[in-house]
């Protein structure tokens, strides 16, 4: 583990390897797992406010989830998340002509329609930030549908803190990221 700031980061992000290779998982990470996305506390206000831009985006059954449950839900762990459609797919999900899934905020974003890129723990997959008391927790989620970025990022070389560049500038700063950076190459000196 290793500190900078108020954040204890797993090396996980130094060792592992990691480039989303879409055209291999089809974005299962939209679609799969037992909830939707985690949202931040300061993210409920904005999903209300994007929502007018992001609904032509959205398939029919994401619109109708909306509609039922609200922009967020409180999940079985008592955290906040994105509401899914039928227990799958999170309802902010559209799909590609090849049944890709991806963002419908992003999309809206992508098209500057809103200036809300998506959530911040999309943004930041496969990277997961616990908030404790008195420090963020910064670790590497291994999830076996990404066996295709883990393996594209092998090829490439990419370790995942590289990969999740932006994501982490927009969540903690540039001076954060320089520093990260800075612990990569000393930790990498230091294992040799």
């Amino acid at each position: 583990m290793i500190q900078i700031g108020k954040t204890i980061i797993s090396t996980e992000l130094f060792d592992e390897h990691f480039t989303c290779d879409l055209s291999a998982c089809k974005g299962a990470c939209c679609v799969e797992g037992s909830s939707g996305a985690p949202l931040e506390e300061s993210e409920l206000d904005l999903l209300e406010q994007v929502y007018p831009q992001v609904k032509p985006y959205m398939t029919e059954e994401g619109i109708k989830s909306i509609e039922e449950n609200g922009f967020f839900v409180v999940d079985q762990d008592g955290d906040y998340t994105t509401p899914l459609v039928n227990d799958a797919e999170c309802a902010y999900t559209i799909f590609d002509a090849d049944g890709t899934a991806k963002c419908g905020i992003e999309a809206a974003y992508l098209d500057k329609k809103i200036d809300w890129h998506k959530p911040i723990s999309c943004h930041l997959y496969p990277i997961r930030i616990k908030a404790l008391k008195d420090f963020d927790a910064v670790n590497y989620h291994k999830w076996h549908i990404c066996k295709p970025a883990c393996d594209c990022g092998a090829k490439l070389q990419m370790p995942v803190f590289r990969f999740c560049k932006s994501s982490i500038i927009r969540k903690y700063g540039e001076k954060y990221y320089e520093e990260l950076e800075a612990a990569y190459r000393l930790w990498k000196a230091e294992s040799y």
